[in-house]
């Protein structure tokens, strides 16, 4: 086996037991949002002490060990199938080694292979760029989180949303409010705007691989990602459906391009578990963050 496997194996293994410290530092912070005593600070504190057991003992942080995605980058002079093959692998070792559970269900048969094999599983996203390195982002994806995802086709006149930024902000409130704390709230929201139905769907879940704190360099989507933060998280949902200041720990907007005849909005919601990490290999060697 190579690199790919090797560090594949430490990559899925962080990303399953380790959340990313943005990711803690915003439960922290919505934890001390709430009132001593409230059902919505017990569930945060909850919350707060399964993600130091699960770094301590380094054990999987939900028993739901989600759908492993690979968004990968790399440079033309790579060749794809090696790679895919080792990570896959990866994810196979980890998962006879317990650190991810076999969610591999084949959808004609109902048999599970018991290694996360199977059509589509992992699932990997290839991107040739002009760069030295291979950057290797990791998502494990929640089926509970999943289920409560949604898609809308602007206009909307049950909404009244109309093909506009106002009418995708309108759309979103109504897919957060209709989730109410099903998808382990608080959830991070990813959108995506346009393209086709598949598209859109992808869009948004790429989103969910953003930092909590970085800034969407499209103004206008981060005017649209600053007022629906405010917005959904004065929902009252709270975590998970408690009631609570903190429905949402961000909201993260993307776009593509579609056919004049559509307009797709798609929302994909995260649960607290924001269960992604990152894996650049180079000449300089490997490194996980």
């Amino acid at each position: 086996m190579g690199v790919f496997f090797d560090w594949g194996y430490k990559l899925v293994v962080k990303a399953a037991t380790d959340l990313p410290e943005d990711v803690e530092q915003a439960l922290k912070e919505a934890r001390d949002r709430e009132a001593d005593g409230t059902p919505a600070r017990s569930v945060f504190e909850t919350i707060l002490e399964n993600v130091a057991m699960a770094r301590k003992y380094q054990t999987p942080m939900c028993q739901d060990t989600g759908q492993v995605n690979f968004f990968i980058r790399l440079p033309k002079t790579y060749d794809i199938e090696d790679v895919e093959k080792e990570l896959a692998d990866a994810v196979h070792k980890a998962t006879r080694d317990g650190f991810l559970r076999p969610n591999t269900v084949n959808s004609i048969t109902n048999k599970n292979p018991g290694d996360n094999s199977g059509i589509g599983w992992p699932h990997f996203e290839f991107e040739y760029a002009d760069t030295k390195d291979v950057v290797v982002d990791i998502l494990l994806k929640g089926g509970g989180s999943e289920n409560v995802g949604a898609q809308y086709k602007l206009p909307d006149t049950g909404l009244g949303a109309g093909r506009d930024l106002k009418g995708v902000e309108k759309v979103i409130i109504d897919a957060v409010y209709q989730a109410q704390g099903k998808g382990c709230s608080p959830g991070i929201i990813g959108i995506g705007i346009g393209g086709d139905r598949a598209m859109s769907y992808m869009v948004g879940k790429k989103q969910l691989l953003r930092p909590l704190k970085d800034t969407n360099p499209e103004p206008l989507l981060a005017e649209l990602e600053a007022s629906l933060y405010e917005k959904l998280n004065a929902l009252d949902i709270g975590p998970m459906g408690f009631g609570g200041k903190t429905t949402v720990l961000g909201v993260k907007a993307g776009f593509a391009y579609r056919h004049p005849a559509t307009f797709f909005v798609s929302m994909t919601y995260s649960c607290w578990a924001a269960r992604h990490r990152r894996m650049v290999v180079g000449k300089q060697g490997v490194t996980i963050s």
